[in-house]
């Protein structure tokens, strides 16, 4: 009877560090983007048959801002331009987008081999794009207001997320995929 509980000890004592609470976190940051995606498709989808303009002019007087501002201004102007099966396809797109990160964040859980290399080219694939953005140079800067303050900070924070994320499932990858074949 005194053998047991040491058995068990040493049975569940490798079973923790097989554990990758990394690999759970990416899953996690997956799942976000994938809820975040579905809540844009919806919204997007309910808004295809308001008048965008009205609504817009609704929210900048609820929030109290100044509609003469230039931002705001050029802003109203490209909303005024959305139409309703613009609305509609980005709500499918948004929709497909969604369930692809949902694949990946459930394969990441299962840790089928196939989905981490999914995931490892879909990071990857980024990384050109976001360089190109950290270096490009901005020769009209009113043609390129942002949303964010510091954009450049923004999109170094991105692709330093998604370098960290292929290189850990680049060198991880043997070992997460045994770990689930020898369950």
């Amino acid at each position: 009877m005194s053998e047991e509980p040491k058995n068990d000890l040493a049975v569940q004592a490798p079973e923790l560090k097989k554990r990758a609470p990394t690999l759970y976190f990416i899953a996690g940051v997956k799942l976000l983007k994938c809820l975040a995606a579905l809540a844009l498709a919806l919204v997007s989808y309910s808004l295809s048959d308001n008048n965008l303009p009205e609504e817009y002019r609704k929210v900048l007087d609820f929030f109290h801002i100044d509609p003469e501002k230039r931002f705001f201004m050029d802003l109203g102007e490209r909303i005024a331009e959305i139409t309703a099966a613009n609305l509609n396809w980005f709500a499918v797109v948004s929709v497909v987008y969604g369930l692809f990160m949902l694949l990946q964040a459930i394969g990441l859980i299962l840790r089928v081999s196939w989905v981490v290399w999914l995931v490892i080219g879909e990071s990857a694939f980024f990384i050109p794009i976001e360089i190109f953005e950290l270096v490009r140079k901005h020769t009209n800067p009113e043609i390129h207001t942002h949303i964010f303050p510091y954009p450049r900070i923004s999109v170094a924070i991105v692709l330093i997320i998604n370098v960290a994320i292929v290189w850990y499932l680049f060198e991880n990858r043997n070992r997460i995929i045994r770990h689930h074949q020898n369950h």
